[in-house]
């Protein structure tokens, strides 16, 4: 099975999923751009299919969450939306493949998965880096005051190779002195 060249690049669906309520979600308009459908259509046929999206598939967010949501992205406050956007999980987004019954569609969400998969392996790689590292610094505590002699030695050592001792004053020799 050959395999199909990606409509749109991987990276690109990843900068336009966002977390919002602890989950990772991406906007109507944001998926009407990848679908090539208006976001009034594509809202159209998620409100007549309001069974297929439940709250946990598909929300609409508040005042204060736009708010925010536009600050992170710096859009203008002219113009713009008359309703606030409505909010796609992961789930939701498999979903409006049904609904919007295009072959663009189906190919879309399929990448569009593929690149919360992606996501949510790279979270699950950087959760371990980040216990491999406080594993790391507790075994370095629990283990400094040893360490630091042992450190100290070794130090001392290399100063003393570095900087060897200054000999001592020739001693003068015992006896008579002849002239």
């Amino acid at each position: 099975m050959k395999k199909k060249l990606s409509l749109v690049p991987i990276e690109q669906i990843e900068n336009i999923i966002y977390v919002i309520r602890g989950q990772r979600v991406m906007l109507d308009e944001d998926l009407a751009r990848l679908y090539e459908v208006p976001t009034r259509r594509l809202n159209e046929q998620v409100s007549r299919n309001k069974d297929r999206f439940p709250d946990d598939f598909s929300f609409q967010l508040n005042q204060g969450e736009w708010k925010n949501l536009m600050s992170q992205f710096a859009t203008s406050s002219w113009g713009g939306r008359r309703k606030l956007p409505r909010i796609f999980t992961e789930h939701g987004v498999a979903m409006l493949a049904n609904v919007l019954k295009s072959e663009r569609a189906a190919l879309i969400s399929i990448e569009i998965v593929r690149a919360f998969i992606r996501l949510r392996q790279v979270l699950t790689s950087q959760k371990e880096l980040v216990k491999e590292v406080a594993d790391l610094k507790s075994f370095v505590l629990k283990h400094a005051q040893q360490t630091g002699q042992e450190f100290r030695r070794v130090w001392a050592a290399i100063d003393k190779l570095i900087n060897p001792p200054q000999p001592l004053k020739p001693q003068e020799r015992m006896g008579f002195k002849l002239d």
